[in-house]
């Protein structure tokens, strides 16, 4: 199965793995759809949360034919901020309404329609009138929506500042490095630049370079592609293997 194109590095030859990680978020996610609740997944840049979250999200869209509103903020927005992302996100017609309440009912009219998950990504921009503004249209008893909040430790920290909202969050989920384990585990299948790579390369390029982050192991296969494409080796060395780390610094 090919990465798709919300991977990191757009990398060819590159596949989805499924690690604990993703495993665990299939699963969360697949329940909080269900209860058309609400979840956190957070933790650190480079874990590999957005891609497996669009990759559980994926599947849900193709086998239960699930529809899926993915949004992402790069500021921290206003709750007028938000309707506005939210009406052009479910593409309704005409021209936003001005008034607030006008506005609310709207959105409310709209997502009692049919069921819905939404994505919200980079969680971590939001503030608790944003948070807070999600909360209050998941309340509402007609609308049908699940909430998957996505974002770095940021998220997880404003979150646990609602009382209101944080009590309703379903499930929390956090990402984490690879562990060396994993990283033996997955990285060979991860990529074939990888497939023959000795072990103990893959494990001194991790201490290295990579140290269990998804998003830089991404990086790190980008530049040894290259090398390898460059010199006409087989398989990464250690001498190929520095370069990259020169390219990292």
């Amino acid at each position: 199965m090919t990465a798709p194109t919300y991977q990191y590095v757009d990398l060819p030859d590159a596949s989805i793995v499924t690690t604990r990680a993703l495993l665990t978020a299939r699963e969360n996610i697949a329940d909080t759809v269900a209860a058309r609740a609400m979840m956190c997944i957070h933790g650190n840049a480079g874990f590999g949360k957005t891609l497996a979250v669009n990759t559980c999200l994926h599947e849900l869209e193709d086998s239960r034919g699930e529809e899926v509103c993915r949004v992402t903020f790069r500021a921290r927005p206003t709750a007028r901020a938000v309707r506005y992302e939210l009406f052009e996100t479910l593409r309704l017609p005409g021209e936003p309404p001005r008034h607030p309440s006008e506005f609310d009912r709207l959105l409310k009219t709209a997502l009692s329609e049919r069921p819905r998950t939404f994505l919200v990504d980079e969680a971590q921009w939001l503030n608790g009138e944003a948070f807070e503004y999600f909360r209050y249209l998941w309340d509402e008893p007609v609308t049908q929506i699940a909430i998957v909040f996505v974002g770095g430790a940021g998220a997880h920290t404003v979150l646990r500042r609602e009382p209101m909202l944080s009590s309703r969050i379903f499930i929390w989920q956090q990402f984490t490095r690879l562990t060396p384990e994993e990283v033996l585990d997955v990285v060979p299948l991860f990529h074939p630049v990888w497939e023959d790579a000795d072990p103990a390369d893959i494990t001194f390029a991790d201490e290295q370079a990579a140290h269990g982050n998804f998003r830089a192991w991404a990086q790190l296969t980008a530049h040894m592609r290259t090398a390898l494409e460059r010199t006409g080796r087989p398989r990464p060395d250690r001498d190929l293997l520095r370069w990259a780390f020169s390219r990292l610094a």
